[in-house]
């Protein structure tokens, strides 16, 4: 129950504390910046509980995105994200990272491709995951509609398993400094005929501090793993709190439409690897 007062802890504190901020112009208005290099930095911790389990395992890491436009509407952006998670269990850490290159109209949508490479940790044991696919956001007002598509191949190994996946994430910007967002993420790995099955669920809060490039947030995660031939499956929920660095934008909003935009599911496991 903690996990849950502390994300509901923060979400009451943005709330408020953007109450209490200037009455915002339209939102409209913060498009009209000029394309520019920019990006963010964040950090994370919290903690890790799989269904049925006596014992919640610590959890951290942080990412890089830069984004970097060029040409007329058209943009390049670079992540790159470390995750751990230790404490009851023996340390399990992944390293991805993923490029996007895309056209972006803030005032309406952005499109494009992106290709994702993932390395996880473990004693004995080389995994990799390889992903690409389209992706695609539309602006409405103070709403984003962001859809990914993918294909690829997990190696464990020796053996290699093929995979697809879709994602869908929606951002509401209550203010231009406060964010909430949901998402859902399904990925499919067929291990010679034998499918395993993710599903990916997580709600995020993030409030920026006004005319400073500081922002905190927290988020929840829940994911289930089901392999085909297993008679129970596996479950895990996930709590973080964070602070966020921005560079070249002025505000959430801002970074969201002419910004490091894109992203890739963020596992609450670190087993999954799309």
């Amino acid at each position: 129950m903690h996990r849950f007062s502390i994300f509901a802890a923060f979400s009451l504190f943005a709330a408020t504390s953007a109450h209490a901020a200037d009455a915002l112009q339209p939102l409209a208005s913060e498009t009209v910046a000029a394309p520019h290099v920019s990006g963010y930095g964040e950090l994370y911790l919290g903690g890790l509980r799989f269904v049925g389990d006596d014992y919640t395992t610590r959890a951290g890491g942080g990412a890089v995105h830069v984004n970097i436009p060029f040409g007329q509407g058209w943009n390049l952006q670079g992540d790159l994200a470390y995750d751990r998670i230790w404490g009851h269990y023996d340390p399990l850490d992944d390293t991805r990272g993923a490029v996007h290159g895309y056209y972006r109209d803030p005032n309406s949508f952005a499109a494009g491709v992106f290709a994702a490479y993932t390395s996880v940790g473990e004693s004995g044991v080389t995994v990799n995951n390889y992903a690409v696919g389209p992706e695609a956001q539309l602006y409405f007002g103070k709403l984003t509609l962001y859809g990914q598509a993918s294909v690829g191949q997990l190696t464990i190994n020796d053996f290699h398993g093929n995979q697809w996946g879709v994602r869908a994430v929606a951002r509401y910007f209550v203010r231009k400094n406060l964010r909430l967002d949901a998402e859902l993420d399904f990925n499919r790995t067929d291990y010679d005929g034998a499918n395993e099955d993710v599903v990916g669920a997580a709600i995020q809060a993030m409030y920026r501090f006004d005319e400073t490039p500081w922002a905190v947030f927290g988020r929840y995660e829940f994911e289930r793993r089901k392999f085909e031939t297993w008679t129970e499956d596996t479950r895990a929920n996930k709590v973080v709190i964070g602070l966020r660095a921005s560079f070249g934008s002025d505000t959430l909003f801002d970074e969201d439409r002419n910004g490091a935009t894109m992203d890739t599911y963020w596992p609450a496991s670190v087993i999954n690897t799309k």
